[in-house]
């Protein structure tokens, strides 16, 4: 489980770090391009994209992605995933830092909060389930189908709360394929034919592709805020309660109501942190751009 748990750190930093170098590589364009267009263009979205910072974001959202493969895989879902929502954290201090974000004394109590309860967490967790249900399999890839769908047609009909939807049914999806790599065979050992006929291994893709297609669509409409703290509830507690119930996840002895009281602080403190100044400081302004 340790290299689980350091993998899932790894992930956060990453995550977090990205999301902030992302932001400064667009804003550097916003302040080139001042005054020239109030709506980005084409041209200034592949030159945000173009810039150091950003390069260097993207390339540490691969090696964050491949840290939470791993954290998945290793650790319990409810630590693994809270410890990767925890790039909010990582977001929100940097961006004090680089962008001249600010954050209050509650956003710097929550900081503290989740750090603490993660601790708290990572001393609580057991041993990471490996049961594997042949129907699950199928029920990710279809169940991931068919959210992505009902949330695709809810955002279009629904005038308001379209940010709460988005953001919410992207960190659900997210779960399920914190679910499915769980689950995925032919990894271990390597094994082509038996992870290309998985259904497992397409819910990963249609899920991953999905929740951030549906974060995306949850950050367009400025309400970045509740977006973010939509996607933590659904990319937490999703995963975290299907790991215990379907895959064998479990706490050390005597330490079961202690880790629920930490992970319920670990998720509070993260969405008080999702919905500070700094995070929108950092996702704002990238979408800005």
């Amino acid at each position: 489980m340790a290299v689980g748990v350091v993998a899932a750190i790894i992930a956060a930093l990453a995550y977090g770090t990205a999301s902030v170098l992302q932001a400064r590589g667009a804003h550097e364009v916003t302040e080139e391009s001042a005054g020239a267009s109030a709506a980005p263009t084409l041209r200034s979205t592949i030159a945000a994209m173009l810039t150091a910072s950003f390069l260097v974001g993207i390339s540490l959202d691969v090696l964050g992605f491949a840290g939470n493969l791993v954290a998945d895989r290793l650790t319990p879902l409810f630590l693994a995933q809270t410890i990767v929502s925890a790039n909010l954290v990582v977001t929100a201090v940097l961006a004090t830092f680089v962008l001249d974000a600010r954050l209050n004394r509650r956003e710097w109590t929550a900081v503290v909060v989740v750090v603490v309860a993660l601790v708290v967490m990572g001393l609580g967790a057991g041993h990471e389930g490996h049961r594997d249900h042949d129907w699950l399999h199928w029920a990710l890839l279809v169940g991931g189908i068919v959210l992505l769908l009902l949330a695709m047609a809810l955002i279009h009909m629904l005038p308001t709360g379209v940010a709460v939807v988005a953001g919410l049914s992207g960190g659900i999806l997210f779960g399920l394929m914190a679910v499915a790599i769980r689950i995925l065979r032919g990894i271990e050992p390597f094994d082509l034919v038996a992870l290309l006929t998985d259904p497992a291994a397409y819910a990963v893709v249609i899920c991953g592709i999905g929740g951030f297609y549906l974060f995306t669509v949850a950050l367009q409409t400025g309400a970045v805020s509740a977006a973010s703290a939509a996607i933590v509830v659904g990319e937490t507690v999703v995963p975290g309660a299907l790991g215990i119930a379907l895959l064998g996840d479990t706490t050390r002895p005597g330490w079961g109501a202690v880790t629920v009281i930490a992970f319920v602080a670990a998720v509070a403190g993260a969405v008080t942190i999702a919905m500070s100044s700094a995070v929108r400081a950092s996702e704002g302004v990238s979408e800005g751009t």
